[in-house]
């Protein structure tokens, strides 16, 4: 079942014969490349998806381009940070980045001074993968499902937290979008990354937490937590038994993370055609699409202007919902 709606999906629609179909802009680099190890900067602390995603992907990279590929953390600002950091580095080919939809599509609509404007200082490579958010809450909570949820906070308003991997962030998003729409309030307790979220959900510090299922299914199956949702607008095949926000009384409701390669803007063509080659040839491989479902992750490379078009419209769809909902950060 995929993850995305039938018209969001046609975003999605990459194959590996189109991923070398795109027109690169930049000038040709001069000389050969790489010559020397190449950074691959993560906005997100060691552990995180995106982490596991950059290092599951930087060995077979590091392999086919003969040069190390060193995945380099740098988390904060739920992911601005080294986003900004990936997009001022030189435009050379020797630095790229490994996000997610948060830096890139609802972080301009929520930050005015973010240090950085992904349509220009960032060069899409390609999409990796997507997957949808669940939502979390501690094994001992007496909520078993979404209405159960939603009667608690009500019955607690404003008593009730829940972990975010920053403001902006779909973790956010998404509870907003519950508040929103079900009448509750809960206080935003952020997260340097979804790891340490899971952990205070366990040891029940917080109550709740939109989550990516790779950090947070492990501690479902092992009975520390309890898994009361999926947020794609249908069943997920990855997520077998968890129930949609839709199906709860929520309909339309939709919250899916993807992770995407970037470059700095102006990284020559012929750079960032080959990295696209690269890395859609890695994602096509049987042992990765295992590794990638370990993770509840769909791989969906794509071509750079597939990439593009999805971030605008995306941004686009967030900024609709985030100026409903009357949020800002600054």
């Amino acid at each position: 079942m995929p993850l995305f709606s039938p018209a969001r999906q046609a975003l999605l629609g990459a194959t590996l014969g189109l991923a070398t179909s795109v027109a690169f802009t930049a000038p040709a680099v001069a000389g050969p490349w790489p010559d020397h190890a190449i950074q691959m900067v993560v906005p997100f602390p060691a552990g995180s998806s995106p982490d596991t995603l950059a290092r599951m992907i930087a060995d077979p990279l590091s392999k086919e381009l003969a040069q190390p590929v060193i995945v380099e953390n740098k988390p904060g600002a739920g992911g601005n940070i080294g986003t900004r950091y990936a997009s001022k580095a030189k435009p050379d080919g020797y630095t790229i980045l490994m996000t997610i939809n948060g830096p890139m599509v609802t972080a301009p609509k929520l930050y005015k001074n973010l240090g950085y404007v992904p349509d220009t200082d960032l060069a899409p490579i390609t999409l990796v993968g997507t997957s949808p958010n669940v939502l979390v809450v501690p094994l001992d909570s007496p909520a078993k499902n979404v209405q159960e949820f939603v009667a608690l906070a009500k019955a607690k308003p404003g008593a009730l937290n829940y972990g975010t991997v920053g403001p902006g962030s779909s973790s956010h998003l998404a509870m907003a979008m519950l508040e929103h729409q079900a009448g509750i309030s809960l206080q935003q307790i952020p997260y340097s990354g979804f790891p340490q979220i899971i952990t205070s959900i366990i040891s029940g510090d917080i109550q709740a937490g939109f989550m990516v299922p790779g950090i947070a299914m492990p501690q479902v199956k092992a009975h520390k937590a309890r898994a009361l949702a999926v947020t794609s607008l249908e069943p997920s095949e990855l997520l077998p038994g968890i129930p949609t926000m839709a199906s709860q009384g929520y309909p339309g409701f939709e919250s899916i993370s993807w992770d995407a390669m970037y470059a700095p803007a102006g990284t020559p063509d012929d750079i960032m055609e080959r990295l696209n080659q690269a890395i859609t040839q890695i994602l096509g491989r049987p042992d990765i699409k295992q590794k990638m479902a370990a993770l509840y992750f769909t791989p969906a490379p794509s071509t750079p202007a597939q990439l593009r078009d999805l971030a605008y419209k995306e941004t686009r769809r967030w900024g609709e919902v985030i100026n409903r909902l009357h949020l800002s950060l600054n």
